[in-house]
Formats: C-alpha cells, structure tokens, sequence
C-alpha cells in the first residue's frame, strides 16, 4: 500500500463525512423565549386576574425560577408562589390576591435548556370601573 493509495480512499471518505455533517440535522440549543402571558403583554384589563401566567417557546428548568408581580410603587404583590406546571415545563405561574387598578410589571427568570438564564419583564394594567 502506497501514500498514494491512502490519500486516493481517504478523500472519498472525508466528501462523504463532510456531506453528512451539512445533511443530517443537528440538535440546536437557543435561549428560551417567552411567547405568550396571560394576561397579555401590555394589556388593559377590566378586572383583576387570579394568576399571571406565562408560556416559553421551549422547556425551562425547575431550578432557579422566578415570577414575580410588582405594583408602581415597587412593591410585590403576589403571593410569592411560582410555580411550574407539571405537564408542560415551558408554563410558569404565580398566583395573585386581588388587585385594585393599577399598572402592574410582571417580572420572570427561567434557565433555558442550553443552561443560560434567561430574564424579562412585560406590565399589565387594571382599569378603573
């Protein structure tokens, strides 16, 4: 057996390698991104909700969670529960006593999948009946 030979089998090995890697799908890890609240981002509500809710694209982790409801003065006012549900790990909740009209900011921490944390904040408001 020569170099010559060597290098003649190899480079048909290394193309066929090499189309693999670009072909056969790989697994990808993104930072989780919250995709849906309730109540909604931004939003004027008639009354005061139960519990805040939200939702991420993708699983978070169970360690190192935070959900938090501050008032406009700073003050947290829920009741400082969060949770996350059982059977879908990508929505936590924290539950809340009855509010009075206000701008509320709701604020989270969850660890993505790919272990960065991710943190973030929306408000909602309470109308005046």
């Amino acid at each position: 057996m020569t170099l010559r030979s060597i290098n003649f089998t190899a480079k048909p090995l290394l193309g066929l390698a090499l189309l693999a890697s670009l072909v056969l799908p790989m697994p990808v890890f993104a930072h989780a991104i919250m995709v849906k609240s309730q109540p909604v981002v931004d939003s004027t509500i008639a009354e005061s909700p139960k519990q805040v809710d939200v939702w991420f694209n993708d699983k978070v982790g169970s360690e190192y969670k935070a959900l938090a409801v501050i008032d406009s003065a700073g003050k947290r006012v829920d009741n400082k529960d969060a949770a996350q549900e059982t059977f879908d790990q990508s929505h936590l909740y924290v539950t809340i006593p009855q509010l009075p009209p206000g701008t509320y900011n709701v604020r989270y921490r969850v660890v993505s999948l790919d272990t960065h944390i991710v943190t973030g904040k929306f408000k909602f408001t309470i109308k005046t009946p």
